[in-house]
Formats: C-alpha cells, structure tokens, sequence
C-alpha cells in the first residue's frame, strides 16, 4: 500500500519506541493525540495539528488517537476508530487505520471505546502521561483514571517527561534534513518580503504574501508571524500598520513541513532602501552580538553563558551610543541590559518551533543543578543548559526601545547607574531590530541550516536597493 502521508520508516518509529521503552522503569506509557477543535460551532475546525510528542513516536497526523506501550508486556497498541459511513460522505474515503498503524511498525489496533477497560485492568501498574495542553485531554484522564482536574499536575509523570525530552532534543540526520527543508521555505519566504517590501504597503499584505508563499510550498505556518513596524513589541500580531519610509519593518516567522519539522527565521529591514545613520548604528550592535554568539556555539558550553555574552556584547554597543554606562559586566549581572534585551537568545527547535515546551522548560532548558533566573530579561530565556551535538536551536538577539518599559523604570529609578534616561528619551519611536537564525550543534561547533539568508546590514541594504 502506498503512504498516505509523510512519515520516516516504519523503522524509525520503532527504534524510537524502544529507546523509549528502556529509559522508563516501568508501568504503561499513556500517548495522548489531540482531537479536532472547533472554531465557533462544532463542525467548524481549526487546522488540526498533531500532538508533538505523539508524531515522534507514532507518525500518525489524524485526530483521535492514543497510543500505549506497556512495558511489562512489552506491547505497544494504538487505539482508534475507523470513519463511519455518514462520516466517509463528508471526509472521503480514508486508509484503514490498522494499515497506517503497519506503516509505523504498530501490529495492534483496537477501538477508543476499549481504551478506559485496558487502563483499569492496568491500575495496578504506574500509568505515565505527560503534560496536558489540551483541555479534551485534560477530561480523558480525568474519566480514565478517575482524577480530579486538580489531581492532574501532581500526576504528570517526571521520569516520563525527561525520557521524551533526551531523546526529541538529539536531532538525527533524517530529523536534520526535513528542518533544512523547512528552514529553506523558510528563507525563500523570508526574502520574497524582504524584495516586495514598500512604503505605502500595509502590515496585512506581507502577511497574507506570507501566508500564500507558505501555504503555495506544501507548508504550514510553524507560528503566528510577527511581520511589524512596531518592531519593540516582541510579539506583535495585529498587522494594522501602513509602512512609511524611514521607518523598520521587524519580520520574525516561519514554515513548517508536511512532517511539522518548524523553521524560525527574523530579519529587520528598512522600509526604504537604506538603514538611518542611527537605525544602522543599532543594527551593527546586535549583528556583532549575533555573531559572537553563533562563534561561542559548541558542546558542553552553556547556552547561558552564550547568551550572556550576547547581553555584553549589546551593552557594550550601547554605551559606545551612550545609553548606556558605567561597568558593562556589573551592569549585565544586574540586569540593567534587559531594558534594551529583556528576552532570551533562543530557544530549541524541531516538532515545535519552541520545541518540547508544553514539556516544561525546565525539564527541557534547565536540569537539576540549572535552574530558571528570577530575573526581569534573564527569567525569559528559555533554555540555559549545556549544548550538545545533534541539538538544533535558534539565535535571535535583538534591541527593543519600549516606551512603557522606559517610563517604568525612570519612575523607580531603577538602574541609573548603567541606563542614560535622559539620551534614551530621544529613541522613544525607534522600534526595535532582531536577527534570528538556526543552528545545529556538532560535534566540534555549530553548523548554519538552510541556504544564508542577507544579514549583514551592507547585504540588507543592497536587496533593499535592488527591491522592486
């Protein structure tokens, strides 16, 4: 039969079940896919998306599934229904899911109806389920193992959770080829906005080229683009802006393919051909931190401490500027450069462009020596343990001029040792400027994924030149 969808091997599936299955001591492992969810009446969806977690494993991109592996059987069954006649009249004809379960290496199917009786026949054993996002999911273990919706978060399984974590964050060479593929998209998207970009062009028109050009290559959005002029609000999405020369417009957005392996790209640009003196000056500042940062990448270092170097690297730019002053690494330790970068430099990537986050970051970022910051800038960063060969990251510095943030901490007097507020005031309008692209750690360093994209600010300009 041939594959309905996109899927490794079946081989590949079953090794990842294995390797699974001899990290945890024991018990059943619990695979909650995730259903069809309505938009506003019931037969309304929102784009399905498979759980994460469960495409690693299984491969299946169809609602209604869950799966176990138990492993005092050493058994894997994966529970489901087939379509319904009245169902096959409005969805069409689909391949027998005992046939799709074969191509994953799955030899037991059995109905949803039976998932509840195998659970209960197995309550004598640990059953390990990972983090619910989903609130269906939420009210299948509530049904299924008889909890109270508050019983939920102190039944999440650890061990389950850093099983799944360890094996989705070492990308195999097969994993590596489909996010080149997507970061690839990713950048052809990238520099057709970059090309068409031109003032008197609303931010609603680049989304919907994003949009198109996306959906045109057999992709899906690996996020909700940020495409603004309002490049200080990290995460802007109303797109209501008309473009006006002088200003910068901040793209940060990204594809994903048929499998859902995400690509993550951000580039900053003028919205006419050439960067200000002052635009360009600042652009410089988080082009050197970007590549000072991608210099630092190799194993065993921690992406904490790159992502502090990037934090001085910005400091010191900006008291070159003179917003900033005095000591550049007291200043960092205190915190005081989070006014210009208070995120963090990146995050890891795969199946989710965040990858693994509904995992919790600090199962996934952080380890039981390293844990999460408390403070303002810091306590965003996302993930801070040491790298190794085979990870795939994003790295993403930026500086925001954010009005709000200004007023607040001249009013506490906060950080005046290190802060000019009174230059500062002169940059109440400037937006904000990113550059983010994606890295897999080798063995010895960090190689770029995907074709280059322009980043220097002399190539930004010169495709701005050259736009039509």
């Amino acid at each position: 039969m041939e594959r309905t969808m996109d899927l490794f091997s079946k081989e590949t599936y079953q090794e990842r079940r294995r390797n699974l299955m001899k990290s945890v001591s024991g018990g059943v492992l619990l695979f909650l896919g995730n259903e069809e969810s309505s938009s506003n009446f019931k037969d309304n969806w929102y784009p399905f998306r498979q759980d994460s977690s469960f495409l690693y494993f299984f491969g299946l991109d169809l609602p209604g599934l869950v799966a176990v592996a138990d492993l005092e059987e050493d058994q894997v069954i994966l529970f489901g229904d087939e379509l319904s006649t009245e169902e096959l009249v409005w969805h069409g004809e689909k391949p027998k899911l005992v046939d799709l379960a074969a191509l994953v290496g799955v030899q037991e199917v059995r109905p949803s109806k039976d998932i509840g009786s195998f659970l209960a026949k197995s309550a004598q054993c640990r059953i390990h389920f990972l983090p619910p996002y989903r609130p269906e999911n939420t009210l299948k273990l509530m049904d299924w193992l008889g909890l109270a919706a508050a019983q939920i978060k102190d039944r999440v399984s650890v061990e389950f959770i850093k099983a799944v974590a360890a094996l989705r964050s070492i990308k195999s060479a097969e994993e590596v080829r489909e996010i080149t593929k997507a970061v690839n998209h990713t950048v052809n998207v990238h520099r057709k906005v970059m090309q068409s970009t031109q003032a008197g062009m609303y931010e609603y028109e680049l989304l919907g080229m994003v949009s198109g050009e996306t959906l045109s290559g057999r992709g899906s959005l690996s996020f909700p683009p940020i495409i603004t002029t309002d490049g200080q609000t990290l995460h802007n999405h109303r797109y209501a802006n008309r473009l006006e020369r002088g200003k910068m417009l901040l793209g940060d957005f990204g594809t994903e393919t048929a499998m859902h392996y995400a690509g993550d790209i951000t580039r900053t640009i003028p919205v006419g051909k050439r960067f200000s003196a002052v635009q360009r000056e600042v652009y410089e500042i988080v082009w050197l931190a970007h590549r000072s940062a991608i210099a630092a990448l190799r194993p065993g270092v921690r992406f904490l401490d790159v992502h502090l170097l990037a934090c001085r690297k910005i400091t010191e730019g900006l008291k070159t500027m003179g917003l900033m002053k005095g000591d550049v690494e007291e200043a960092v330790r205190q915190g005081a450069h989070a006014m210009f970068f208070p995120c963090g430099l990146g995050h890891l990537m795969g199946l989710d462009v965040h990858d693994m986050e509904d995992l919790g970051e600090s199962y996934v970022g952080y380890t039981d020596q390293l844990q999460k910051s408390s403070q303002f800038g810091l306590k965003s960063l996302r993930f801070g343990k040491e790298l190794e060969a085979g990870q795939v990251l994003t790295v993403e510095p930026g500086i925001y001029f954010i009005p709000q943030l200004m007023d607040s901490w001249n009013a506490q007097n906060l950080h005046r040792d290190f802060i000019n507020f009174e230059k500062l005031a002169d940059f109440r309008d400037f937006g904000g400027i990113r550059i983010e692209d994606d890295f897999l750690i080798t063995s010895n360093g960090s190689e770029l994924l995907g074709m280059p994209l322009e980043t220097s600010p002399d190539e930004v300009e010169s495709l701005r030149s050259n736009a039509g």
